[in-house]
């Protein structure tokens, strides 16, 4: 079995994961993959419960037409006390958390919120769920929306990394790109076939993360975390692994 993990496309706001409509580009994107996907044999369309993943899934399947479900456990990382701030008040506040965290010594969980290990933990069950529902209808080829977090750190519990370094695992993941598992039914077990892959961006360049000043990049193409001096700022305020 095939599972297509798209990330949601652009939101549009500049608060930490806050739940709300996706941006103009954000629709662009969701179009864009939407079209790719037409050539995947998708037989069903899952995305969690937050409007940003359940419009870029309704957006992915005008060019689908196949049934629609919420999974409410692959929603993003829960960020806790940080949902809504600004990122200078993300900044100020929780700068030595931040610096603290970037290192990846331990699996730190966000003030009142998630680690890598418990949005794994809930992602991956309903994961399993999905799987199993799928095998029993005979689907082939499952496509869910979901975000930055549930990616890092389904890839990391499936690679059997320490959840410590889930920051590792991509700097810039893209909206609306696809990552895909491939589920073998004999093992029962999920292989890592391909990871954030935007090609269908190839031609729209400005649609990529570099043009809204997203993620750990500064401009001069040096690497920053949010709070370090220089970096720019970013259209959703989240520290990794949200972002926009």
């Amino acid at each position: 079995m095939n599972i297509y993990l798209i990330r949601h496309g652009r939101q549009n706001s500049k608060l930490c994961n806050v739940d709300v409509e996706l941006s103009p580009e954000g629709r662009e994107q969701a179009d864009l993959v939407g079209k790719r996907l037409q050539t995947y044999h998708i037989d069903v369309v899952y995305s969690s419960q937050l409007i940003r993943a359940k419009e870029t899934a309704d957006i992915i399947n005008k060019y689908l037409n196949k049934p629609r479900v919420i999974e409410e456990r692959i929603q993003e990382a829960n960020f806790g006390a940080m949902t809504g701030m600004t990122n200078e008040a993300i900044d100020e506040k929780y700068g030595d958390y931040l610096a603290q965290r970037s290192t990846m010594t331990t699996d730190m969980t966000y003030p009142d919120g998630e680690n890598c290990q418990m949005v794994y933990e809930r992602a991956k069950a309903g994961l399993d769920d999905i799987v199993k529902d799928s095998l029993e209808k005979g689907y082939e080829n499952i496509c869910i929306v979901t975000h930055g977090g549930v990616l890092r750190a389904l890839v990391t519990g499936i690679m059997g990394a320490p959840y410590k370094n889930w920051l590792a695992v991509g700097r810039q993941i893209e909206n609306c790109s696809i990552s895909q598992l491939l589920y073998d039914e004999k093992s029962k077990t999920y292989h890592v076939e391909r990871f954030n892959d935007f090609a269908h961006f190839e031609n729209e360049d400005r649609l990529l993360r570099k043009h809204f000043g997203s993620g750990f990049f500064k401009k001069n193409g040096r690497p920053s975390w949010p709070g370090w001096a220089g970096a720019p700022p970013r259209s959703c305020r989240c520290p990794p692994p949200c972002g926009p």
